[in-house]
């Protein structure tokens, strides 16, 4: 029994990277996103409007499957027409880190878009006036306050991440999840090892909440809070 528990434990390393990488993805993706429904042009909001409304419309598991398997089936087709022997078959982890990403990348999106509407347009203006490029009014006025206001939705997004990577031992990916599920099948003892698993799920929680917490009392610093 001892050695199933200590595989779990290996299995939830590879948890903490697919959490890691995917919260990566997801970030560039929001920002890109944010940036681009805020802008004036058309071209660059439609297709991010489009994007946040889909994705976060298809439920998690139907995205990863269709990544995982219909990827795969549809490069393999495209390369067989294109007279090619070579087949691809996609690394689990990698296309777990690319679909979670890409999912939460949409929260991502309307959390940063929520957080750069929150600051004051003036400043912005005012920034401009004083003779700023639009790369230092984003780096040293927008850029600071955005975290502040995103950091509430940003641990709401990461703490439904971290339990969505339970999803990536649908497509074969040995992390926690996983292992627990095989442990449970050759033991004949699922309760155990899936309480195994659900301790170390509330221990990244815990562990992202102290964290979290702190980079919004440091970001915090010099505002007023409101007591209701």
């Amino acid at each position: 029994m001892t050695a199933y528990y200590w595989s779990i434990l290996y299995g939830a390393l590879l948890t903490i990277g697919v959490s890691l990488a995917a919260l990566v993805v997801s970030v560039v993706l929001g920002m890109i996103g944010a940036l681009a429904k805020l802008s004036d042009r058309a071209v660059f909001r439609v297709p991010a409007t489009l994007y946040t409304t889909v994705i976060r419309g298809i439920p998690d598991l139907v995205l990863m499957l269709l990544v995982y398997y219909g990827g795969t089936i549809g490069v393999n087709n495209l390369l067989e027409l294109a007279g090619s022997e070579a087949t691809l078959d996609l690394n689990p982890f990698f296309a777990g880190v690319f679909t979670l990403g890409f999912i939460y990348g949409a929260y991502m999106t309307e959390t940063f878009r929520g957080a750069m509407l929150a600051i004051p347009h003036g400043q912005m203006e005012a920034a401009a006036a004083y003779g700023m490029s639009p790369r230092q009014v984003f780096l040293r006025i927008t850029a600071p306050q955005m975290l502040r206001y995103a950091l509430p939705g940003f641990t709401n997004n990461w703490l439904v991440l971290i339990k969505a990577t339970a999803l990536v031992s649908l497509i074969g990916l040995q992390e926690m999840t996983y292992l627990a599920k095989q442990a449970s099948a050759a033991t004949r003892s699922p309760f155990a090892f899936f309480l195994f698993t659900a301790g170390l799920f509330l221990v990244y929680t815990w562990v992202s909440l102290i964290v979290l917490r702190r980079l919004n009392a440091r970001y915090s610093l010099g505002t007023k809070r409101v007591t209701l």
